[in-house]
């Protein structure tokens, strides 16, 4: 159907009055001198008559010329969804089989140079006709067959000129449905995202997934600890990793400790007083060459083996430590108990505040085995996760004690805002 167009944007071509005589340009009356003229000069007084029609509509078309002119440019300077040029995108479209127009020329300045070239065409024959005349032949070509044969002519050109107007409408509305479209999915994948970001603000008091949260222990008390719900097994080698965060001084205190009846100290990571960081097991001790107390979020690895006693430690990935003779030949004993932030001197009790950790601790994780270096450094650059096979960070597998909390947050995203 036809569309509506804002004022002044639709150019509307109009051929010039019609006379009485019917569909045709208008062609003045022969004046009568007297009686009727010779045939040869009726002739040339018809086609001095028909060539200022011709110029007539010369201007016409010449305007219509301005007003395609003016609407190609408009078109280009449109922009469509992929930033081209509308003129180009249309281009495209119609390359893609989807022809608009019909056998017409694709292109406005092609419309152009067939209407020039169909007016020289007119103007050629016009003079040709001219010259038969001053040569005084007679020609069988009656002024009234002329008339319409010409009139004809000037009809198709007008018909050709206000098709070509209508099509570069109809292109103008096409661009600006599309462009609509575009601007109405921008606008609902923006929502999609606002509501999602919502979702997420709104959520964000309940874990959104059972390993994404830390606890966090902010005194120095003998009353604030974590428990692991599950004990472990006979060990004869083990990797425990873990994230933490902690400014304390002087020392951060305990990370963890695990207990079994007859021996408080079976596995304890200590930094007490002004001692270096410590690992005992079985109540025999390794210094650790870990920094950790800048406040900033680290992540630990202690890998064991009862095979000589051979340790690691590693920080952020990498391995900074490594030693033997710790503990050679003891297997790590099972049905003890593991406490987060406190050092245990009987099994699951008799905490010192002066040992406690002061700080936030996330994915604490258990594995029986020495983990790789590579995996370390995964697991640490946060590019895989591997929950522990033995004590894996769930939320149902944590209590809290004493004022302790568990906050939902993700660790890797959380250490970012450190760097």
């Amino acid at each position: 159907g036809e569309q509506e167009s804002p004022p002044g944007s639709r150019f509307v071509c109009t051929s010039l009055p019609l006379d009485a005589a019917g569909a045709g340009c208008p062609l003045p009356p022969v004046p009568m001198q007297g009686g009727a003229l010779p045939p040869e000069e009726e002739l040339k007084a018809t086609v001095l008559q028909l060539r200022e029609t011709v110029l007539q509509q010369k201007e016409t078309i010449g305007s219509q010329r301005e007003a395609i002119r003016e609407l190609t440019g408009k078109l280009s300077r449109c922009e469509g969804a992929d930033g081209k040029s509308a003129a180009g995108a249309w281009k495209n479209e119609v390359g893609k089989g989807k022809d608009t127009m019909g056998d017409l020329p694709r292109d406005p300045a092609q419309v152009i140079d067939q209407l020039s070239r169909t007016m020289q065409t007119l103007k050629d024959r016009l003079e040709s006709l001219e010259h038969q005349l001053r040569a005084n032949v007679s020609y069988a070509a009656l002024p009234s067959d002329l008339r319409e044969m010409l009139q004809r002519r000037l009809g198709d050109l007008e018909r050709q000129l206000l098709s070509k107007v209508a099509e570069l409408e109809d292109e103008k509305s096409l661009l600006h449905n599309e462009t609509s479209a575009h601007r109405q999915k921008t606008e609902t994948a923006l929502n999609a995202l606002l509501e999602r970001v919502s979702e997420l603000e709104k959520g964000s008091s309940a874990f959104k997934s059972p390993d994404e949260f830390k606890v966090s222990l902010p005194l120095r008390t003998n009353y604030l600890y974590g428990k692991i719900k599950k004990t472990l097994p006979e060990l004869y080698a083990f990797t425990v990793c873990l994230w933490l965060r902690s400014s304390a001084s002087p020392g951060i205190g305990t990370p963890f400790s695990y207990a079994v009846p007859g021996q408080a100290n079976e596995i304890v990571l200590i930094e007490w007083g002004n001692n270096p960081i410590e690992l005992l097991i079985n109540d025999k001790v390794a210094q650790l060459p870990l920094f950790i107390s800048d406040g900033k979020w680290h992540h630990i690895c202690i890998t064991w083996t009862t095979r000589d006693g051979m340790w690691e430690a590693f920080q952020d990935g990498e391995k900074l430590g490594t030693g033997e003779n710790l503990a050679p030949w003891h297997p790590i004993k099972p049905g003890g108990v593991l406490i987060l932030g406190q050092e245990q001197d009987t099994v699951g009790g008799r905490f010192d505040a002066t040992q406690a950790f002061v700080g936030e601790m996330s994915q604490f994780n258990i594995w029986d085995r020495v983990l790789k270096a590579e995996d370390i450094m995964n697991i640490a650059n946060c590019s895989i996760n591997m929950p522990g096979n033995i004590i894996p960070w769930v939320d149902n597998n944590v209590d809290v004690f004493g004022g302790a909390t568990k906050w939902p947050v993700e660790t890797c995203e959380e250490r970012l805002l450190d760097l």
